[in-house]
């Protein structure tokens, strides 16, 4: 849905991934079967059209605690007058600061960065970048710029997407990229809250991220008590994240290793020498960051029973996120392999009792 645009996704100044196609089928109601209709619309207007065309008012409160109300609007009487005047005549656009806004067949532009740039500039200025003007009717993809043509017309929208963006709570605007992803770096509230501790059981699967407690840029311990059935024990013990990054505690051949993801570029793994005997075992991951910022190295110790099995060091970690989709397993790992060397689900084939985890603000 990108071409014939000039942009993709997250370039929200542009219809490039974000003018989509809407396909409505109601026969009993809909008599132009196969019509089709342009007037401009958003996708915040669909819920207050299902509430008219059902005869429901917005609750103006749920559970005691106020609505905010509807901000979109309905579209229903096109469903029987091809011809009907668009009811939406504004509309602001934002995303990661690239802007835009709808006005009556207008549209301004202000595309500021590529989706594909995670650095970026921290004295960026919104006053400073260049916007562009299209006439939508007869320009349907954006191609003919015409701010130069008509600049008080481009002022007039400039004004006016401050206005809606003050309205409908867009600022301030935060354009920094993929910091914004990590909650505790940017001081969001966190489903954890201040813990440093959690201890996770055999079960607990796909955890989200977000509910983890947060291991990135600081040191921490996995403490595993497991009880093996034989010295060829195998499988996932606690593993977060997958693929494009994250870590995982496992036995191969009644072998322990540590595997650290990095971004799917660099496996570093760590594997004891011997295999570990049958029955009881306390299994130890140890990091100890060394700190002076985000995404820096660290020193890895994996022990057994109170015996160091391996040790070595992660030149650099994950800065931001482990994953955006995978969460934490423990006993099996039901996502995407952190490494290339098993076969999924790679369930345990011994016990485990339970996996604690710690971690150290400020080391």
């Amino acid at each position: 849905m990108n071409t014939p645009f000039q942009w993709t996704k997250q370039v929200a100044s542009h219809f490039g991934g974000t003018r989509n196609p809407l396909i409505i089928s109601w026969p009993d109601r809909i008599k132009d079967r196969g019509g089709l209709r342009d007037q401009f619309l958003h996708v915040i207007d669909i819920v207050p059209t299902l509430y008219e065309l059902c005869g429901v008012a917005q609750p103006r409160d749920l559970n005691g605690v106020p609505q905010k109300p509807i901000e979109g609007i309905s579209f229903a009487e096109t469903f029987d007058e091809a011809s009907a005047p668009s009811r939406r005549k504004t509309q602001y656009f934002e995303l990661g600061v690239n802007r835009g806004l709808y006005h009556d067949g207008w549209m301004a532009s202000a595309p500021s960065f590529v989706p594909w740039e995670p650095n970026r500039d921290e004295n960026w200025d919104p006053d400073q970048q260049v916007w562009e003007l299209y006439k939508l009717d007869g320009d349907f993809s954006q191609a003919r710029d015409l701010a130069k043509e008509h600049p008080d017309k481009l002022r007039e929208l400039q004004d006016l997407w401050w206005v809606e963006a003050a309205k409908y709570n867009v600022l301030p605007l935060d354009w920094r990229a993929t910091i914004r992803m990590n909650a505790e770096a940017m001081g969001r509230p966190s489903l954890v809250g201040k813990r440093t501790k959690a201890t996770y059981y055999p079960g607990m699967v796909a955890l989200p991220g977000a509910a983890c407690l947060p291991m990135l840029n600081k040191s921490w311990t996995i403490t595993a008590q497991v009880d093996l059935p034989d010295d060829k024990a195998e499988g996932m013990i606690v593993t977060q994240g997958g693929s494009e990054g994250g870590y995982g505690l496992y036995l191969r051949e009644g072998r322990p290793v540590f595997v650290y993801n990095f971004l799917g570029k660099e496996r570093p793994t760590f594997t004891a020498d011997k295999a570990l005997p049958k029955g009881k075992a306390t299994l130890v991951v140890d990091f100890a960051y060394d700190g002076g910022g985000m995404g820096k190295g660290g020193t890895i110790t994996l022990s057994a029973n109170g015996a160091k099995v391996a040790e070595g060091r992660l030149e650099r970690t994950v800065p931001i996120q482990f994953a955006i989709f995978e969460g934490l397993d423990i006993g099996m790992d039901v996502g995407s392999a952190v490494d290339w060397t098993y076969a999924l689900p790679f369930k345990f084939t011994g016990k485990i009792e339970r996996v604690e985890v710690e971690v150290k603000p400020g080391h």
